[in-house]
């Protein structure tokens, strides 16, 4: 798989734990606005290399950070 995926949160403020947490870890990413043909819930989701997404995950997941998603876009 190659090109961007996102993941989908909750919470605003998910998001931005998200997006701190992969900047800790040195994973490329962005904050942005969720397009909304995805989801209407949370304002943000964090945008990355599909490539990552495994790596994504499992920080997600060490750092306790709850998320509802990825989608490759």
């Amino acid at each position: 798989m190659s090109g961007e995926s996102v993941i989908l949160f909750h919470s605003s403020n998910y998001a931005m734990w998200a997006a701190d947490a992969l900047k800790k870890a040195k994973i490329g990413h962005k904050l942005v606005p969720v397009p909304r043909e995805l989801s209407s819930d949370c304002g943000y989701c964090v945008r990355f290399d599909t490539l990552s997404a495994g790596q994504v995950s499992a920080l997600m997941e060490k750092e306790n950070i709850e998320f509802d998603r990825i989608e490759q876009i």
